[in-house]
């Protein structure tokens, strides 16, 4: 069957495009068959690709994205990525790309971000010494009973992530949608407290250009980063790029403090976070390195 224009153009960009990680801190539900995998051992530049769902033979690109920085804000909380998360899996070229979970699942990593303040959301006056405050910061609050991490997970399979090439490498339009849930982690709160869920995700449409949000917040601006093209063209790696969203609406909380509790556990956390927090209310900003290399080129590199 013949591609269209639109599927020859985007295979035309496919040495040079990338999907860029958030968590985004986003920790993650792969949705991919487990049991199905098969072990991958990619030498070279191609080592990060180990988990590319090279099985698949309609798999054309692998993708490997990184964020080491930037931050997640709901309502009045402000998460800063502290831990690496990393987005993978592979893109399939047709009338539209489709995105392909990685090999052993773990498409969007679980990396348990801490929330400044806790649960109580007490932090160390600014006035405070640095290290003072980064004792009380750490060790008293996040690491005690009062501490609470943030994990993004992905709300929906793999294949509901939406990658435009055109828009990352144009700066403009939505490059990367991707439905999440963020679990809150607290002995009190639980363990199947969420910030969104599968029929009611956190929607990130995340650009590399400028943000047309509603008020009150005021346009940002991402960028596709620094490109460089390696292994004979076949792999091409983006440094220092930012991906942003601050249209995002974020539901309420759910499943806190158990089934038993959580009429009563919710409205607190909700209270805590401003949840449920319409959009211009919320941001999302996801820093790193996002790489892309030819799947067959990968497979070629594999002792």
């Amino acid at each position: 069957m013949k591609r269209s224009n639109s599927a020859k153009r985007q295979l035309g960009l496919r040495g040079t495009i990338v999907s860029a990680a958030v968590a985004v801190c986003l920790g993650v539900l792969g949705f991919a068959s487990v049991a199905s995998a098969a072990p991958h051992s990619p030498t070279g530049g191609f080592a990060p690709f180990a988990d590319c769902p090279l099985s698949n033979p309609n798999v054309f690109d692998c993708v490997y994205a990184l964020t080491t920085s930037g931050s997640i804000t709901i309502g009045n909380k402000a998460v800063p990525v502290k831990n690496p998360v990393t987005l993978q899996g592979g893109l399939i070229v047709g009338e539209e790309l489709t995105f392909v979970g990685a090999e052993d699942g773990n498409t969007l990593s679980k990396a348990p971000q801490p929330v400044p303040g806790g649960l109580l959301g007490i932090t160390a006056p600014t006035w405070w010494p640095q290290i003072l405050r980064d004792l009380f910061n750490e060790v008293v609050i996040n690491q005690g009973a009062t501490g609470v991490t943030a994990t993004m997970e992905l709300a929906k399979p793999a294949s509901s992530i939406k990658f435009s090439p055109n828009n990352y490498i144009a700066q403009q339009g939505i490059a990367l949608s991707l439905p999440v849930k963020i679990k809150l982690g607290n002995a009190f709160l639980g363990s199947n407290c969420y910030i969104g869920s599968s029929s009611n995700p956190v929607t990130l449409n995340l650009t590399t250009g400028t943000t047309s949000p509603p008020p009150p917040n005021t346009p940002i601006t991402g960028t596709r980063g620094a490109v460089e093209f390696t292994e004979n063209g076949s792999l091409v790696t983006f440094t220092n790029n930012k991906l942003v969203d601050n249209s995002f609406s974020a539901p309420g909380a759910n499943g806190c403090g158990g089934f038993l509790f959580s009429w009563a556990v919710d409205p607190l956390v909700d209270s805590i976070l401003g949840t449920p927090s319409p959009a211009g209310k919320n941001t999302a900003i996801l820093e790193g390195k996002n790489q892309i290399a030819v799947a067959e080129a990968v497979r070629q590199s594999e002792p």
